[in-house]
C-alpha cells in the first residue's frame, strides 16, 4: 500500500468536480469496474489532481493513472505525452484506453488492468507504462 499524498494546484479542484459530474460515456463504465474496491480491492479516485495535471482514474494503493482517450487525445499528443512523463517522474504509471475500447469492450479493459496489479503486486515493480494490448481478451 502507497502512502504517498501529492500536492496539486488548487485551482485544479473545481474543475476535477465538474469534470466528475459532466463524465463520458466511457468514463461512467469503466468507473462502474473499479468503484467500491471492485477491482482486486484497490481503492481508484475519478478525476484526481496531481500537481497541475488532473488523471482520469488513479489508485494510489498501486501508483497507477488509466487515461482514456477520446478523439480530442489525437490532437493533443504531445501535451499528454509530456504531462504523462512529468507524472511518471513521481513514480506514477500509466494505463491508457481508446474510449472505443472501453465502450465495446469493458470487460478486456478491466482484465487487463487487473492483470497489471496481479503483475505489479507480484514483483513489487511498477511495469511498463503506456497502452497495453487488448488482443485474446
Amino acid at each position: 500500500m502507497s502512502n504517498h499524498i501529492f500536492s496539486y494546484d488548487p485551482n485544479l479542484k473545481k474543475l476535477a468536480q465538474n469534470l466528475r459530474k459532466n463524465s463520458t460515456l466511457a468514463e461512467i463504465l469503466l468507473w462502474q469496474g473499479l468503484k467500491n474496491r471492485s477491482c482486486l480491492d484497490h481503492d481508484f479516485h475519478r478525476q484526481k489532481p496531481i500537481g497541475k495535471y488532473i488523471v482520469d482514474f488513479f489508485c494510489p494503493d498501486l501508483m497507477l493513472a488509466i487515461e482514456i482517450d477520446g478523439i480530442t487525445h489525437n490532437e493533443k499528443f504531445d501535451k499528454d505525452r509530456t504531462r504523462q512523463k512529468e507524472l511518471e517522474q513521481l513514480g506514477i504509471s500509466f494505463l491508457r484506453f481508446t474510449d472505443d475500447e472501453v465502450k465495446k469492450n469493458l470487460d478486456g479493459v478491466l482484465a487487463v488492468i487487473k492483470n497489471w496489479a496481479l503483475q505489479t503486486q507480484e514483483t513489487n515493480t511498477p511495469r511498463p507504462n503506456g497502452h497495453p494490448s487488448l488482443e485474446g481478451t
